[in-house]
C-alpha cells in the first residue's frame, strides 16, 4: 500500500534561527531523522511505496536520500577497503519526491500527488514527524471492513494544562488534567479511500475539509490509540525523543522490538 508523507511544512517552533532551512521531518533523532523514522515504521509493516508531498527546503530531504549512506544505521564488514553491509534499511524502498508548493495546505498537497497513487482504492497518509508504536496492520484491517472513506487514529489529549470549573460567582469547582477528559486528538495517521478526494476543495485540508464532510455524511472512523504517540513540533519535543533514543528508549522502534536491529 502506498505511502504519502506530507513534509512541505516551514515547522517555525523547531528552528533556530532565521538562517535554519531544514525542515522539520529532517530534525534528527538519534542518527537519523524523523523521516526516517516514519518510514522505517511503515516500512517494517510491508509498506515501502513512498510519495514525499515536498515544499520549504525540499533540497533537504531530496539530498539525504540521494546521497543515502547505510552504513549509519547498519552493521557492515570493511574488507580490503571495500564496504560489505550486514543489512540494509532503503534498498527495497520506491520513494517518490513531488514538489507540492511552498505555501500549499496538507490538502492541496494531496490532490497534487493523486496521479502517483495510480487509482488504488486505498492509501496511507501521515504528517511526516510524528513517531508511534500504534498496531499499523490492525488500524488497516479494522478500517478495510468498514464502508467509510478515512479513518483518523485518535490519541488522548498530550498537553500538560488543568482545565478549571468555574461557577457564575467565581468559585472554582473542580479541576481536571486535559489528559484525563474524555476528549480525543488527530494523531496523524490515516488510512484512506480514493473518496476523500472528492471533499478536498482547491487549496483545502485533509481533516478540515476532507475529514470533517466525511464526518458529517458518516464516512469517517476512528482508531483509539492510548499506547506510545509522540508529536515533534518543537525544539524542546525533538530533544525529549533524541535523549529517549539515546538511552535505548524507543517505544516507536517497532523494528527493533521483533528483534530484528535497527537495519532490518
Amino acid at each position: 500500500m502506498k505511502v504519502v508523507l506530507f513534509c512541505g511544512g516551514y515547522g517555525m517552533r523547531m528552528r533556530s534561527g532565521s538562517s535554519d532551512d531544514v525542515p522539520k521531518p529532517m530534525a534528527m533523532v538519534g542518527p537519523r531523522p524523523l523521516i526516517w523514522h516514519v518510514m522505517r515504521y511503515y516500512a517494517h509493516f510491508g509498506h515501502r511505496e513512498f510519495v514525499l508531498c515536498l515544499g520549504y527546503g525540499a533540497h533537504h530531504i531530496k539530498d539525504f536520500f540521494l546521497n543515502y549512506e547505510e552504513t549509519t544505521s547498519n552493521d557492515f564488514v570493511l574488507r580490503g577497503g571495500r564496504t560489505e553491509l550486514l543489512s540494509t534499511d532503503i534498498s527495497d524502498w520506491t520513494i517518490t519526491f513531488a514538489q507540492t508548493g511552498i505555501e500549499s495546505p496538507i490538502g492541496e498537497r494531496l490532490r497534487r500527488v493523486r496521479h502517483h497513487l495510480d487509482g488504488d482504492e486505498m492509501f496511507l497518509a501521515n504528517y511526516a514527524d510524528v513517531l508511534t508504536d500504534a498496531p499499523l496492520p490492525e488500524m488497516i484491517d479494522n478500517f478495510a471492513r468498514r464502508d467509510a472513506g478515512a479513518s483518523m487514529m485518535v490519541v488522548p489529549p498530550q498537553s500538560s494544562f488543568h482545565c478549571v470549573d468555574l461557577g457564575e460567582d467565581g468559585l472554582v469547582g473542580g479541576i481536571t488534567a486535559v489528559s484525563e477528559l474524555p476528549l480525543w486528538e488527530n494523531g496523524g495517521y490515516f488510512v484512506l479511500r480514493q473518496e476523500v478526494f472528492d471533499h478536498i476543495p482547491e487549496n483545502g485540508d485533509l481533516v478540515a475539509d476532507g475529514c470533517a464532510q466525511l464526518a458529517k455524511r458518516g464516512r469517517l472512523v476512528a482508531h483509539q490509540h492510548r499506547g506510545f504517540w509522540k508529536p515533534t513540533d518543537t525544539v524542546k519535543e525533538r530533544a525529549a525523543l533524541d535523549a529517549a533514543y539515546a538511552r535505548g528508549d524507543r517505544p516507536w522502534a517497532v523494528w527493533e522490538r521483533d528483534g530484528a536491529g535497527v537495519g532490518a
